[in-house]
């Protein structure tokens, strides 16, 4: 069964295409969810740097491409919010921010 840290993990490599840094650090992924008998089927709750992006659906499917990855998921959905819309000064981690430059 697969968990909700493992999920987090498999997340790690996905980086967003425009910043090309990691949605995790980015603090691009609101919440994780898995569910079922086994824990087959996962929800990552994400949002984008823009809600204009024009890789959206891309993004969005390397999300799920790399949950699905995962030994035991049968399911992988992303889906898409912009509430709260992403603000990288609260939920970037201290390194993005550096490489960023905002203080």
């Amino acid at each position: 069964m697969p968990t909700v840290q493992e999920v987090r993990d498999a997340l790690v490599e996905v980086k967003d295409p425009e910043l090309n840094l990691g949605i995790l650090e980015l603090g691009l992924v609101y919440d994780v969810t898995v569910e079922g008998d086994s824990g087959e089927n996962v929800t990552v709750l994400m949002t984008l740097t823009s809600p204009m992006c024009p890789v959206g659906p891309l993004f969005k499917k390397s999300v799920e491409d790399r949950v699905l990855a995962i030994d035991g998921v049968k399911s992988a959905k992303a889906e898409i919010t912009f509430t709260p819309p992403w603000d990288p000064a609260t939920m970037a981690s201290d390194d993005v921010k550096a490489m960023l430059g905002i203080w």
